[in-house]
């Protein structure tokens, strides 16, 4: 195989508060052969996910820091585009945990076959992948919706989130989601399905706005954001009502610690559940999930969106832009073609 460049991202130096540009470095290293028993694999689309930004940190948390240095890692879709005796063909579709790379070679460990016939592969990475499956087990295991619940979920025109509020429709539940524009608010209603959805950038009292289409209270609320949400959605929380922390996305670039919701109160009098998860504790019900959400897209009961960023170059643009509320639905940058299998001599 002749010298052809890998490109790869890796993290620079740590950030302060907000990720800048500077924080990343593309580097350009040769495409390795794939050893006996090893696959050479193209990434296609890769994700990116807020989760990653609490990885830039030298913490100890439930996934290992990034090493400042080191080649960035996060959810991919390639193909096999050479296998010597691997455990994958050449054409294979592979989902991996292998991206912010061009190439990777691999013995296997850790990668999924994935059926470009169900559903697009990037879809893989977004309501196929672990962000629909996060929004499916933290809103059915923890927070165990009751047909005629009301359901209210930040952040809802995310990747999670606006799975979350349709999963909850399916079972019956009232829908009720934030979003930062107005455009955001109409695919909720218009294309989604849910029942509400506001601007919470146009609310100037969120806890009011919020009361207003959740007047029978909330009984299960979906945490993404944090902060101002989680305040507004204590008030109208129901007794034993369950809140899935998922994430607090406004937290993420803080320098300085953040103070709790000054209604914290509320937990103990109204007596509700408030438990945070991590997905990779639920992978017994991967197979259900995969089996559900596979039936749910091809009866047609499920919208998504992306937001598609092109070359490897401009992933740590799309990353920042998650925090600059830049993504509709789920944000990927698109490596490759996914039309044919890249040619590596």
């Amino acid at each position: 195989m002749n010298q052809m460049v890998n490109r790869q991202i890796c993290l620079r130096s740590r950030p302060l508060g907000m990720p800048k540009e500077e924080n990343f470095e593309l580097v350009e290293v040769p495409i390795q052969e794939p050893e006996k028993g090893q696959v050479l694999v193209r990434n296609l689309y890769m994700s990116v996910d807020p989760y990653m930004r609490g990885r830039m940190m030298d913490r100890k948390s439930y996934m290992p820091p990034f090493q400042v240095g080191a080649v960035l890692e996060g959810g991919a879709v390639g193909r096999v585009v050479a296998s010597n005796g691997g455990p994958f063909e050449k054409g294979d579709y592979v989902l991996s945990m292998l991206g912010w790379r061009e190439y990777f070679v691999s013995d296997g460990s850790g990668l999924r076959k994935v059926d470009p016939a169900i559903a697009p592969i990037q879809a893989y990475l977004g309501v196929l992948g672990l962000t629909g499956f996060t929004a499916y087990v933290g809103l059915l295991e923890i927070g165990r919706p009751k047909e005629g619940d009301t359901v209210f979920v930040s952040a809802a025109s995310g990747a999670v989130g606006s799975m979350v509020c349709q999963i909850a429709k399916l079972k019956g539940c009232r829908a009720v989601g934030s979003a930062g524009s107005d455009e955001k608010v109409a695919w909720l209603v218009a294309e989604a399905g849910i029942d509400a959805a506001f601007n919470y950038k146009r609310t100037p009292d969120l806890i009011e706005e919020l009361g207003n289409h959740c007047q029978k209270g909330i009984d299960v609320y979906y945490e993404n954001v944090g902060g101002e949400h989680l305040v507004a959605a204590l008030e109208h929380m129901n007794p034993f009502g369950r809140i899935v922390l998922c994430g607090l996305i406004s937290q993420y670039n803080a320098t300085e610690p953040v103070p709790g919701p000054v209604n914290f109160a509320q937990i103990l009098t109204k007596r509700l559940t408030l438990q945070g998860f991590i997905v990779g504790d639920h992978f017994d019900k991967l197979q259900r999930f995969t089996h559900d959400m596979s039936k749910w897209i091809k009866e047609g009961k499920i919208k998504w969106k992306e937001t598609v960023v092109e070359g490897l170059e401009n992933a740590p643009q799309a990353f920042i832009g998650l925090f600059e509320g830049k993504n509709f639905g789920k944000m990927l940058v698109k490596l490759a073609s996914d039309k044919e299998v890249p040619k590596v001599p």
